[in-house]
């Protein structure tokens, strides 16, 4: 047995959160002795039913024999006095059970956990991000801050993974490691729950949203200035003077969606955006769309692609961060350039007005999709852990420093 510790900032429904909660129920419990220990996402804001999923996906982990540790103190936001105390903790942790990965999610779980375990000697230490937040996410001050700590950390790191090439392309681009410490595992989605199996898309999911024939666009993620959102309110704008029937459903919750609000009703659109709020069901929701718009000005990855890809929907995302790993232009979807709401207004009007082309790149993503499940992901992982502690001898568990090359 592997003695395999994850630890990550917070546990909620968004997709780093999902993310670890599927590696740790998917690790095979016969090969590997998992620990996951998170912090309790209180500023995550979530709902009573997100709180029940979490808590049912984290009962089942338990039953899979994965030892789950709250920790109060690990919040997202810099504290001083609540970080020590969770860097304390995880510091006790490790020195007590030894475990031989540490295996760490997210920027704050990542630093404090990375620095616990190279003083441990713990032999092998693993970081996903989970999207880098080198911008979009911050001011330059702060952005050059994060820079900076992950530079350090990934001196103690003996391999980083990240969700889509292009991020592993920006980690070796901005000097934060070299290419050899980088692997690229996508994130892996229960692409079953989608209806991959269905033999037709859009738009045979007419009149089962409650908008007769109106084309609905969806989008589902965060309400927040890095998601884009902004851009696509303003491009509705556009595509309602073509379409006036048309409907923007947004699908989440955050700290911008007062401004989405009044946006919409300055624009005179407020009739055609549809605050959805956050979704437990997404499964349910998908289909309900004629096509899934993503116009983030940074991201990871964007798990939304794959479900959306797997519900045979088609898709319109900017060309930011990992999305074009998952969006060929003109195959599964179209790519707009980051921000630009006429581009992406364009983009979502040529689907509309051509119904055979946006059925032909949803077929075309479900079948994609299916390079995205969750048990690749796991393989993937259990690989790349293989590997690392074949590396260390059978007769003495050394710290990787001395074995692997900084």
């Amino acid at each position: 047995m592997i003695k395999v510790l994850h630890i990550i900032t917070r546990l909620d429904m968004g997709g780093s959160a999902q993310n670890t909660l599927d590696t740790c129920l998917w690790l095979n419990p016969e090969r590997y002795a998992v620990t996951l220990m998170h912090g309790l996402a209180r500023e995550s804001d979530m709902t009573t039913a997100e709180q029940a999923q979490v808590r049912e996906k984290v009962a089942r982990a338990r039953q899979r024999g994965v030892d789950v540790i709250p920790i109060a103190s690990l919040e997202r936001r810099i504290n001083l006095f609540k970080d020590l105390c969770a860097f304390f903790l995880i510091l006790h942790y490790i020195r007590r059970e030894n475990p031989i990965i540490v295996h760490t999610h997210t920027s704050k779980a990542g630093f404090l956990g990375r620095v616990a375990a190279w003083l441990s000697r713990v032999p092998i230490v693993i970081q996903t991000p989970h999207g880098h937040v080198f911008f979009g996410h911050f001011n330059p001050a702060g952005s050059k801050f994060f820079l900076l700590l992950e530079r350090i950390a990934a001196r103690i790191t003996h391999r980083l993974v990240a969700l889509t090439d292009r991020e592993r392309m920006d980690y070796v681009r901005l000097g934060v490691a070299p290419a050899r410490k980088l692997v690229t595992i996508h994130s892996g989605v229960d692409i079953a729950r989608f209806g991959i199996e269905q033999s037709d898309g859009w738009p045979a999911r007419k009149g089962t949203n409650g908008f007769g024939d109106a084309v609905v666009i969806g989008y589902v993620g965060w309400l927040l200035p890095v998601k884009g959102v902004m851009a696509l309110v303003k491009a509705m704008k556009v595509i309602c003077d073509s379409c006036p029937d048309a409907k923007l459903m947004l699908a989440g919750k955050g700290g911008q969606e007062a401004e989405l609000r009044i946006a919409a009703q300055r624009l005179g659109i407020g009739d055609n955006v549809v605050f959805c709020g956050w979704s437990d069901r997404i499964e349910e929701l998908l289909p309900l769309f004629d096509m899934l718009v993503l116009p983030s000005l940074n991201e990871g990855m964007g798990r939304v692609l794959v479900e959306a890809m797997a519900a045979g929907l088609p898709i319109v995302a900017s060309d930011a961060g990992g999305i074009p790993d998952l969006v060929q232009d003109g195959k599964n979807g179209i790519l707009f350039p980051p921000g630009d709401a006429q581009a992406l207004a364009d983009g979502i009007l040529s689907l509309i007005r051509r119904p055979d082309e946006a059925r032909r790149m949803g077929n075309a993503g479900r079948q994609m999709s299916r390079h995205f499940s969750v048990e690749a992901m796991v393989a993937k992982i259990e690989q790349l852990y293989d590997g690392l502690a074949g590396k260390i001898s059978d007769r003495c568990l050394q710290p990787l420093s001395r074995q692997l090359s900084p």
